[in-house]
């Protein structure tokens, strides 16, 4: 085939798959499409080794079918997918959880409050902290402090990084109680990484809010 042919053949399948997606959504009742989409990724995240192309592949796109898909069953599904050893595919998965959070606020909380309960392993609860400032609810500052008391220590740090990025002076009294912790972690900037303790960030923390 030549390059010309080629990129027709693409054309003509990518307009194949958005036509699939659509008749999926448009034609599947929405509790059984939650339950293929999570029986879906399950299958994705523990049939292979966790660094599979296909499979890292098939959850970016069962994270946007989330997206569309909005219950509890696809918030805890999103959280699952967020959880996945690739970068690219936690970046989709954040993204349609926020966009899904926007709509439907109080579910994706829910869903959250179950992966703490469940004390999921992993970086998801690293990415949480993150989605919740973005989205900017007021009621998202009880979720992060749970952050705080997490025994991952990464975890506690994205908690304190993300209450400074919401900027509200009223949770310094949240993150005193860390400024004398002398666990270290390990952080990354740009495409260098640098330690630092847990007690350093919590003052950081305080300053910056502090000062605004």
């Amino acid at each position: 085939m030549s390059a010309k042919q080629l990129l027709a053949a693409l054309f003509e399948a990518d307009l194949k798959l958005r036509e699939a997606e659509a008749s999926l959504l448009a034609e599947s009742d929405q509790d059984e499409l939650a339950r293929v989409i999570e029986q879906a990724t399950e299958q994705a995240l523990t049939g292979r080794p966790p660094d599979d192309d296909d499979d890292a592949a098939r959850l970016l796109r069962l994270a946007d079918l989330c997206a569309q898909v909005q219950g509890p069953r696809t918030a805890d599904t999103l959280l699952r997918i967020l959880n996945h050893s690739s970068p690219e595919v936690r970046v989709a998965a954040g993204e349609a959880l926020r966009d899904f959070a926007y709509d439907r606020y109080a579910e994706v909380a829910r869903a959250i409050e179950r992966a703490f309960e469940r004390d999921v392993k992993g970086p998801c609860l690293q990415e949480v902290p993150w989605i919740l400032a973005e989205i900017g609810e007021p009621s998202a500052v009880p979720l992060i402090a749970r952050c705080l008391r997490h025994s991952d220590v990464e975890v506690v740090a994205s908690g304190i990084e993300a209450l400074a990025e919401i900027g509200d002076a009223e949770t310094i009294a949240l993150l005193a109680p860390l400024a004398s912790d002398t666990r270290v972690v390990q952080l990354e900037e740009g495409e260098a990484g640098y330690s630092t303790t847990i007690g350093e960030l919590a003052t950081e923390a305080i300053g910056e809010l502090e000062a605004r």
